[in-house]
């Protein structure tokens, strides 16, 4: 049955006539309007195919016969709208197939009606494409191939450009962050410092820029050997620095003047051998310390002590020769010289003849330093090693005592945290300027603000009148008026006028009362840094009659 009815189709029940073909050359049928048929696309549709099923075909177009080309014997076709596209130059390739024969039951009048049958060209034969033709597949192109690397080179280059951009990034930021910290860090100094304008840090002078010296912790003893064979005595300070963690010992020349009981001065050994009653509160008048306490060290007892710390080495400047007289053995010169308890006491104790006393007092120097080496770190095996020795010690200075500050200084010893100074001091006595001011204020932190609380104000006196009568003169007169008499010693070149100096606005009001005392105009008073190590030092002048 040749007949095309769909029961879907509007014109479904009447005569159609062949309209066209569709894309795959299939004839069309329809009814056809008595004008001439307009041409129509057909929207995409879901249609149904035997052979593939329901799927969306594209819009078909449909071409009617035109009546004018029928009289010419002709069919025509409507051209389809380009849609932009150049259709004489594009044509669509349109499998052919031969039209179906008119069916025999349609109605004789109708036949006339239809259109002569179109002529169909022949359908177009597919290219006839051979395998060798896609060889290029498998063979690489070299063309391609400087592509590919011209693409490889240009990405790496912008890569390489986009790295470096990367890492200069990076070096400014590090660059500024190390900048922030430099800055940071120099300003946390200067605070500290106190060299910050309006601002005072830890370090402040006031409060301690240059840490002041005298502010700082100290425990020191002093310490008195006395040589039971031959006679004579040497004394050291034993400092313990506890807030620099230092160490010091700081050796007294005998020849150092100190103030006796009657306020006469006398010489630091003859102090000692005397007994040496007050010879530590005289010291501190002096020096403007706090001395914790006296340890007298007989030439025996130091014995004992280098024998139970186990021997010492010391690097010896000289040769000691033996001396059966006092059974002391010889001890050798050269570095990291072994020393038994003898051998010790020998070398410490040794003066040659013509020597100056500070030579005897380095020996001294060298054999405690190297004891205190020796010396337990353990503050109660300290104090044992110092019970061992059957020492009698001051009441004042037990064992226990001189044990946790042996054990201290020898903590100090053994990291190289210790330091050695002789005291210097002028033919009379007197402490030179350098002594006061490198080993005294440095090393011991004397000054004025550590004399005892309560104690009557230290005046000190220099001479500058070249009248050893006058001097007297003022010296008595001080020590009357109920002052602590500090020998200054006499000044390099004398003085026309006198002059009274202070270092503390709160020594001023005893400066003038000073002057006062031994008749001097109040104009005499300024404020300085004193020369002697005293609350007032008194420079007489020429001007300076005795009353």
């Amino acid at each position: 049955m040749n007949d095309r009815q769909d029961p879907y189709d509007p014109y479904a029940g009447n005569e159609q006539q062949l309209i066209g073909y569709d894309a795959y050359g299939r004839p069309v049928y329809g009814q056809v309007p008595a004008q001439s048929a307009p041409q129509y696309e057909q929207p995409y549709e879901q249609a149904y195919d035997p052979q593939q099923g329901y799927g969306y075909q594209q819009p078909q177009q449909y071409y009617a016969p035109q009546p004018a080309d029928r009289e010419y014997g002709q069919q025509a076709y409507a051209q389809p709208p380009s849609y932009g596209y150049d259709t004489q130059q594009t044509q669509q390739w349109i499998p052919q197939q031969t039209a179906p024969e008119p069916q025999q039951d349609r109605q004789p009048e109708r036949q006339q009606d239809r259109p002569a049958a179109a002529q169909v060209p022949e359908p177009r034969k597919a290219p006839d494409y051979r395998t060798e033709q896609f060889s290029f597949i498998e063979e690489p192109d070299e063309d391609s191939e400087d592509v590919i690397d011209w693409l490889k080179f240009t990405e790496s280059r912008t890569e390489r450009r986009e790295e470096a951009r990367r890492r200069g990034r990076n070096r400014v930021v590090a660059l500024i962050v190390v900048l922030a910290l430099f800055v940071v860090g120099g300003l946390g100094y200067l605070w500290y410092a106190g060299k910050l304008p309006f601002l005072d840090g830890p370090g402040d002078t006031k409060t301690g820029a240059t840490a002041d010296a005298g502010a700082q912790k100290r425990d020191m003893i002093v310490v008195h050997v006395h040589n039971t064979k031959k006679g004579g005595t040497s004394s050291a300070l034993l400092v313990d620095n506890v807030t620099a963690k230092q160490g010091a010992t700081v050796l007294l020349p005998n020849t150092l003047g100190v103030p006796g009981p009657d306020g006469t001065t006398t010489g630091l050994g003859k102090a000692v051998e005397e007994g040496g009653l007050g010879t530590r509160e005289s010291l501190d008048s002096v020096l403007g310390t706090r001395i914790g306490g006296t340890w007298r060290l007989d030439t025996p007892f130091l014995e004992n002590l280098v024998e139970l710390v186990g021997g010492i080495e010391v690097d010896t400047d000289t040769a000691v020769p033996a001396d059966d007289a006092a059974k002391a053995p010889a001890v050798a010169q050269g570095q990291k010289q072994s020393l038994s308890g003898a051998m010790a006491v020998a070398y410490a104790t040794y003066k040659a003849q013509g020597e100056p006393e500070a030579k005897q007092l380095d020996r001294m120097g060298k054999v405690l330093y190297a004891v205190l080496r020796k010396v337990p770190s353990d503050p109660k095996a300290a104090a044992v090693t110092v019970e061992s020795m059957g020492q009698i010690l001051d009441p004042a200075l037990n064992a226990q005592t001189l044990g946790a500050l042996l054990s201290r200084l020898g903590a100090h010893a053994k990291v190289g945290a210790y330091r050695t100074d002789v005291l210097a001091v002028k033919p009379d006595g007197t402490l030179t300027d350098e002594a006061t001011k490198n080993v005294v204020k440095e090393v011991l932190g004397g000054s004025v603000a550590a004399a005892q609380p309560g104690a009557t104000p230290r005046v000190g006196l220099k001479d500058a009148t070249g009248d050893e009568k006058t001097q007297i003169a003022a010296k008595a007169a001080l020590l009357n008026g109920g002052y602590t008499f500090v020998e200054g010693g006499k000044a390099d070149k004398t003085a026309a006028t006198s002059q009274i100096t202070y270092q503390d606005d709160a020594q001023r009001d005893r400066a003038i009362e000073v002057a006062k005392t031994l008749g001097l105009p109040e104009t005499v008073v300024k404020k300085g840094e004193n020369a002697v190590n005293a609350d007032v030092v008194v420079t007489l002048g020429k001007d300076y009659k005795p009353s």
